[in-house]
């Protein structure tokens, strides 16, 4: 199996040069991959402040609409911006670097966050830090409030990446060294849920209104097909046509059989994705010896998942590490933090530097 691993090569910086770092640091980070526009302020690794406008218009489209995305970051990145900087209790001139999603995600919305970061930077003549998104994601566990007694992991340790776009197994060596030993060949956990629930007729997203049906249901109710691929890769489109095939069936001897038992079907579902990322998840951790094991990722709040993480810990003697709700979806928070420690070497990012919507394996 090709391993490939979550890293930035950034070119030479080519931008106004950086004034001389001052202690303390400030970062601000911001955040536009999808159809939530955020920023976030760090004082030499503190998070100050964390600003998030999320966009309702898309639940009646029963999924994320790329056009109406970016200009709904069009209209808030100014406002949230301003408020984290605000919160934080500094002005943009106190700025040591400006952190940024660069990708991946849907261009529309990167291209917002871009091109400001870029006007902010080149107006303050700081740096700029391009940051990859799943990086990011994986980081968030480094997040750290003053005050609070969040205990962040040791290297190396495992990490799952689960969200609507991704699912893999990350080996985490260092702040910038990451490898992705396993991942879905096909649909994201994520993505196999929504489409579930949208089967359902449940609306839209998915994850939240499975993961509460599910508390209601017995998840032993029905069998869903559960792949059998090599390795530590992930494969969820057999469970979705399987998922699918069977409700017609069922739909076919009880027209109402979805109302009838929807928090059944959800509990089901919920275990059967469940059971699939943590049997992966448990051959790597033992193949590579690794008891620190970490979860990050929209995916990462779904309350199913979050109790088999703390029943591996008992079973396998794992010390597990799930973030706070807040930091489980997409944040500025997260960016701010990787920036952090990217500004820490001087990893800055050329003025030249464009969005991408895909990692490749040269990017990665």
């Amino acid at each position: 199996m090709k391993e490939n691993t979550i890293q930035n090569n950034p070119e030479p910086l080519c931008q106004t040069e950086s004034r001389k770092t001052t202690a303390p640091v400030y970062i601000l980070g911001i955040e536009s991959s999808c159809d939530d526009t955020s920023a976030a302020v760090l004082r030499d690794g503190i998070l100050l402040s964390n600003v998030t406008a999320s966009q309702a218009v898309h639940e009646a489209y029963g999924g994320v609409v790329p056009e109406l995305a970016s200009r709904a970051h069009q209209q808030n990145i100014v406002p949230v911006v301003d408020a984290a900087l605000k919160q934080a209790g500094i002005e943009r001139e106190q700025l040591s670097a400006i952190a940024f999603t660069r990708g991946p995600g849907l261009m529309g919305s990167l291209l917002v966050g871009v091109s400001f970061a870029k006007g902010l930077a080149a107006s303050l003549g700081i740096p700029m830090i391009d940051v990859n998104h799943l990086h990011g994601h994986v980081l968030a566990h480094f997040i750290h409030a003053e005050g609070d007694d969040y205990e962040s992991p040791e290297f190396p340790f495992l990490c799952l990446l689960v969200s609507g776009g991704n699912s893999q197994i990350i080996l985490v060596k260092s702040y910038k060294e990451m490898e992705i030993i396993g991942q879905t060949i096909d649909d994201a956990a994520g993505e196999a849920i929504d489409k579930c629930s949208k089967v359902m007729g449940l609306g839209y997203p998915g994850g939240p209104i499975i993961d509460k049906l599910a508390r209601q249901g017995n998840p032993e109710a029905y069998t869903f097909a559960k792949p059998n691929i090599a390795g530590y890769d992930y494969s969820f489109s057999g469970l979705k046509t399987s998922f699918l095939y069977n409700l017609r069936d069922w739909i076919k001897d009880d027209p109402d059989f979805i109302e009838n038992h929807k928090c059944d079907l959800a509990a089901s579902l919920e275990k059967t994705i469940v059971d699939i990322l943590m049997k992966k998840l448990r051959l790597a951790a033992k193949d590579l010896k690794i008891r620190q094991v970490a979860v990050a990722g929209g995916v990462s709040a779904n309350t199913g998942l979050r109790n088999a993480f703390h029943d591996y810990a008992k079973r396998y003697g794992w010390k597990v590490f799930i973030p706070r709700f807040s930091y489980t979806t997409d944040n500025a928070a997260m960016i701010a933090i990787t920036g952090y420690y990217k500004f820490l070497d001087k990893d800055y990012c050329p003025m030249s530097a464009p969005a991408y919507s895909r990692v490749t394996e040269e990017r990665l």
